[in-house]
């Protein structure tokens, strides 16, 4: 990352350490990220039966143990036709600011730097490559 995006993300670290006061209890926090999780499935919902710019069309996905991982790749389907619309693209993505917001929030009570979290994740999944598939 560069120096600013890691400057970002620590500002953004401190600044929720700063700002979370009526939710500081461990269970608070845990039950925020877990609705503000929620709170991202339901717009992405919202997004299909109400406004209707996406539409979600899922079926099994099949594929050979001996498929090479291009082609593993290349042939997984995200299940979803369309485009979010600019305004469900706005509240999706305020839920997951919203959502950052209380896992951050999580990383601060648990002694965690979000950016060194992130770094570790990356260097994981560099190192294992195609083995590290989830």
């Amino acid at each position: 990352m560069s120096k600013m995006k890691d400057t970002a993300l620590d500002s953004f670290q401190y600044a929720v350490s700063e700002f979370l006061v009526r939710n500081k209890s461990i269970l608070d926090e845990m039950t925020k990220l877990e609705d503000s999780n929620a709170r991202v499935n339901r717009t992405l919902s919202k997004a299909v039966t109400q406004c209707g710019c996406i539409k979600i069309n899922a079926a099994k996905q099949d594929y050979p143990d001996s498929m090479e991982f291009e082609t593993i790749k290349g042939s997984m389907n995200s299940h979803i036709e369309g485009k979010l619309c600019p305004n469900c693209r706005d509240l999706l993505e305020k839920d997951i600011g919203r959502h950052l917001f209380y896992l951050t929030s999580l990383c601060n009570t648990m002694d965690l730097n979000l950016y060194d979290i992130i770094i570790k994740e990356l260097e994981r999944l560099q190192l294992l490559g195609k083995y590290s598939l989830r």
